[in-house]
């Protein structure tokens, strides 16, 4: 069968997959294949995705990723897709580089919307506007002042890189890679090393394009409930004028080493610790290709089992040695063409990390020859089980999720169905395991034990590495400025100057005219109604919301915080993890994990603390969450009883080990995540919510955490008082919540249950603490190992006089994708910046992440107001901002999101008539709101609060520049 000139190739139905049609199609002309996924999936995807491989790590793929989207033959303007997130409905958009594809993905609930976003992403992908400028925007140039002045880098992705390249995790899953595949694209970075990215020439860009970017070497996705045939309509209508190539784009496999290999790396690591402990160490193995669906899910069971719960008896063995502080390695992955397997710790003294490897291997062989308990292998096994059947993305769209699965496969010429029909081989498994087979006892010894393709990858810490790498870049470009004459410097200089003013010449209406655009017309005028049922029961109250689950029960049960003196607030983190991972009266953690695997979906506890409407007080609460079938709903009841009632908090060691993890994880993040480390820090000042946030996950919670260390070593007494004081205060029937989301049916069945839980909690008055908020520095540097910065600036506009209006989304969703992104990003070269207004809180906040610059930065930021003061909107811009705050406001929610949603809302205050309210005020928003606004905006230059995250020298040298303005914290 041929249609729209595509011959089929293979069609099954998917009934467990939203019963979905799958159809592959080949292109008969160019060889491009094509997948459709036809359901009633109203969160409709797309994707197109290029085998990429490299042969050095300049980027090229990444900083082709970035440069298609920029302006394309069909629309030729600077950033078309910024102007779609700007005026688009879409659930997603964006694009991704892995290290062998670059995938262009899209996602909307509205149809016309949907065929906007495809039409400009394959306008993009085949027929970009790449030019030398191209490059030196989104890669690399060179950059002189002056005549007299230092030669310096500037690049999007090279900075991108250089905070990447700051970030252990990063440095250490790179590390792994290479050195498992050193004979195949994968042993270089595809996303670009900043010390390569700099080799990359314009005509080594422009022809990995004309070589990858074909459709013979394109992967083409549909998913969800769009017409199947127009599909292949419009994809066929770009490909008709392209013919078949045959590109080289296969991804060899790596050759199996005859002997295990050991490799040892630095890292920058901060001074503020003892780098003597903060090694890392992982135990890396090679694994076949995943194109055998029953290895494939015995592997993905068989890295639950050993690393993916606490008490996992590899991970719980590496953890209860006290020679680290937590887990680090990737365990099973499988986006790679080879399989492999990674697990290691991080934070071990330097004198241990031998000792580690030794553990690794000692505990694997046990296990190969002991086996495993019967109630773990059920609970992995149902583990796997659930996340398969629950197929529950959060607000990652469903359809993309699916996408990124087959290409594990389809990528290398697989089959793309193999993976997507998971009963077979998950029942064969539960055969061979009723048939009492060794299945994991033999993948051990076979993957593990007599695999001899491993490498043990150590990370030493370097407190001097990045101060080196920064004077070793300066030296390259001294030497490289010494050999320029004075004409090639003039030459830097005025290149520089034509692509400064490229960047600043608008688009002009003719080429803004091209874009696809929605009308307000095509928009709901209405707010997404989520059933809401306001029940009391006893003392505590219900929010139950009738929705369509699929047989499973989301249940939250939450519990008051503000009744907690403040200074206890900090242990809130901890004491949540505890509920679930330190065990109970009856059961120690690991059989309760196992208890909690075997019978539901997952447990976990949470504190949730946001600002009210109209308050400068906060709504806080402890949240117990879990998920079950309707079958196992008694357990999961069961379950939270006992884990509320019965928690046995007396355990040191077990404490302990609970704690160093969360201090290593939230050093780790310090910078990995550093725009909001900044955020957090800065938003701390102004409201309570944001203060006790901070708390519990910034700057002041490290802090704590780091004392709370020696606490727990010196005087685990105090501790455990304080422990069982929030335990003691806390859990109180007066004052409970919970949110339930179900349908009906199932609900009449499960309520009476319910309500027994809350019965039997303790009983007691419920006095409500004062919490006052800290004092924190007008004008912060926080110090850490990075090469690039994190900029933020905010004050809250409620203290200005600014009274919430809905057109404040639509004036910063112009401000952010206009002005900031073009000063910051296009000319200064930092990754990306945010503008966010928390509607409830009344903070407005500036942050860039991956950022070169810091004054001028601030400069952009304060002269936002003078922007929309000068600014001249025409109606289609601000239509098409708009409609960009109406799709985020509108994002698809599975289930569980929506109910979710809606406790949120009833907790601040935020009723569906105010909702709606808002998105009148958004819908009829005017230039004039836009001018008003201006004024806000200039209370944040004069009056805001500065919080920066940069290297220890950076922060000296913008502090002698400038009296010692920032207030300087030391982090790491």
């Amino acid at each position: 069968m041929i249609i729209h000139g595509f011959e089929l190739i293979k069609e099954e139905k998917i009934p467990k997959l939203n019963n979905t049609n799958a159809r592959l199609f080949r292109h008969i002309e160019t060889g491009a294949e094509l997948l459709s996924m036809e359901n009633d999936d109203e969160n409709k995807s797309f994707g197109i995705t290029f085998r990429t491989p490299v042969n050095d790590s300049t980027g090229v793929p990444h900083i082709l990723e970035h440069s298609v989207l920029g302006g394309s033959q069909k629309y030729p303007v600077k950033d078309p897709f910024v102007h779609l997130t700007q005026g688009s409905l879409n659930t997603f958009i964006n694009a991704f580089t892995f290290p062998d594809k670059t995938c262009y993905p899209a996602a909307s609930q509205n149809l016309k919307d949907f065929y906007n976003l495809i039409d400009v992403y394959l306008d993009a992908v085949l027929y970009p506007n790449i030019k030398p400028e191209t490059l030196q925007q989104e890669g690399w140039h060179y950059e002189l002042e002056n005549l007299d002045a230092p030669l310096t880098y500037k690049g999007v992705v090279l900075n991108e890189m250089k905070g990447t390249y700051s970030s252990p995790e990063q440095i250490f899953g790179d590390v792994i890679q290479r050195n498992l595949f050193p004979d195949t694209t994968y042993q270089f970075d595809s996303g670009g090393n900043p010390k390569h990215i700099t080799d990359l020439t314009y005509e080594q860009f422009k022809s990995y394009h004309e070589t990858y970017y074909h459709p013979s070497n394109a992967r083409i996705y549909f998913y969800g409930d769009d017409p199947p045939e127009a599909r292949l309509r419009i994809i066929q209508n770009y490909l008709k004028d392209f013919s078949k190539i045959e590109p080289d784009s296969k991804i060899t496999l790596q050759p199996y080493f005859d002997a295990p290999r050991r490799v040892t790396h630095a890292y920058p690591a901060g001074r503020e610790t003892d780098p003597e402990k903060k090694y890392r160490i992982a135990v890396n193995w090679l694994l076949p290709e995943a194109t055998d669906p029953e290895l494939t899910m015995a592997l993905s069971i068989m890295s639950d089992l050993l690393t993916g719960t606490s008490a996992s008896p590899l991970r719980k063995a590496l953890i209860d040695s006290g020679l680290g502080d937590a887990l680090t390695g990737s365990g099973l992955s499988t986006h790679l063409r080879q399989m492999f397997f990674s697990v290691g710790l991080k934070g071990v003294h330097r004198d241990n990390v031998d000792e580690v490897e030794t553990l690794i291997f000692d505990t694997l062989d046990i296990l190969a020859k002991e086996g495993f308990e019967s109630e773990m292998i059920e609970a992995a096994v149902n583990t796997i089980e659930f996340h398969l059947r629950e197929k529950n993305t959060g607000s990652f769209p469903r359809g993309l999720a699916v996408m990124l699965g087959v290409l594990n496969t389809w990528l290398h010429d697989g089959d793309p169905f193999s993976h997507l029909k998971y009963e077979k081989p998950l029942n064969a498994l539960k055969t061979n395991l009723a048939g009492e087979e060794r299945v994991f006892e033999n993948l051990i010894e076979r993957y593990f034990i007599n695999n001899p393709h491993r490498v043990t990858v150590i990370l030493e810490p370097d407190t001097e590495l990045p101060q080196r790498e920064e004077a070793q870049e300066r030296e390259q470009l001294a030497e490289i400025r010494k050999q320029k004459s004075q004409e090639d410097l003039k030459m830097v200089m005025q290149k520089a100057q034509q692509l400064k003013e490229l960047q600043e010449t608008p688009d002009s209406p003719e080429a803004l005219a091209t874009l696809p655009m929605l009308q307000l017309s095509d928009l709901d005028k209405k707010i997404k109604h989520i059933p809401l049922e306001v029940i009391q029961e006893g003392k505590t109250k219900i929010l139950y919301h009738d929705l369509l689950t699929d047989g499973i029960i989301y249940l939250d049960v939450g519990f008051n915080l503000h009744t907690l003196p403040q200074e206890l607030l900090p242990y809130m983190p901890l004491f949540s993890t505890a509920l679930t991972q330190i065990g109970t009266e009856t059961e120690d953690f690991v059989k309760l994990s196992q208890r909690i695997g075997r019978k539901t979906g997952g447990v976990l506890a949470s504190p949730l603390i946001l600002p009210m409407r109209n308050s400068q007080k906060s709504t806080a609460w402890l949240f117990l969450r879990g998920k079950a079938t309707t079958d196992k709903g008694d357990d999961l009841l069961d379950i939270m009883r006992d884990i509320l009632l019965t928690i046995k908090l007396d355990n040191p060691e077990r404490f302990m080990q609970l704690l160093l993890r969360e201090k290593a994880g939230e050093e780790s993040n310090i910078v990995s995540y550093g725009s909001a480390t900044v955020a957090t820090r800065l938003q701390a000042r102004f409201h309570e919510a944001s203060w006790a946030n901070e708390q519990m996950n910034g700057i002041s919670y490290l802090f704590f955490l780091r004392q709370l260390v020696k606490d727990v070593k010196d005087d685990w007494q105090s501790v455990l008082a304080k422990l069982e004081e929030i335990r003691r205060i806390v859990f109180n029937q007066n004052g409970m919540i919970s949110n339930i989301t179900l349908d009906e049916a199932n609900w009449q069945k499960f309520q009476p249950k319910l309500a027994h839980l809350f019965t039997d909690m303790p009983t007691h008055p419920v006095n409500i603490a004062e919490w006052k908020c800290g004092m924190l520095p007008k004008y912060e540097g926080l110090t850490a190992p990075a090469t690039v910065n994190y900029v933020c600036k905010g004050a809250n506009l409620y203290d200005f006089g600014y009274k919430r209006h809905g057109s404040v989304s639509v004036i910063l969703n112009h401000l952010r994708s206009t002005w900031l992104w073009e000063k910051i990003r296009v000319q200064g070269g930092a990754y990306g910046t945010f503008c966010n207004f928390g509607d409830l809180s009344g903070v407005l906040t500036y942050t860039s992440y991956h950022d070169p610059n810091l004054l001028k930065t601030l400069d952009a930021y304060d002269k936002s107001g003078q922007f929309l003061r000068e600014l001249d909107l025409s109606n289609d811009d601000l239509t098409k901002n708009i409609i960009g705050v109406i799709g985020s406001m509108d994002g698809y929610q599975l289930p569980d999101g929506k109910g979710r949603t809606s406790m949120i809302r009833h907790l601040v205050g935020n009723t569906e008539e105010h909702i709606q309210q808002i998105r009148d005020e958004v819908l009829t928003t005017t230039i004039e709101d836009f001018k008003r606004f201006a004024d806000a905006l200039d209370y944040v230059k004069q009056e805001g609060c500065v919080v920066i995250l940069s290297s220890k020298e950076n922060i000296e040298a913008l502090n002698e520049r400038s009296n010692d303005w920032l207030e300087v914290t030391k982090v790491l």
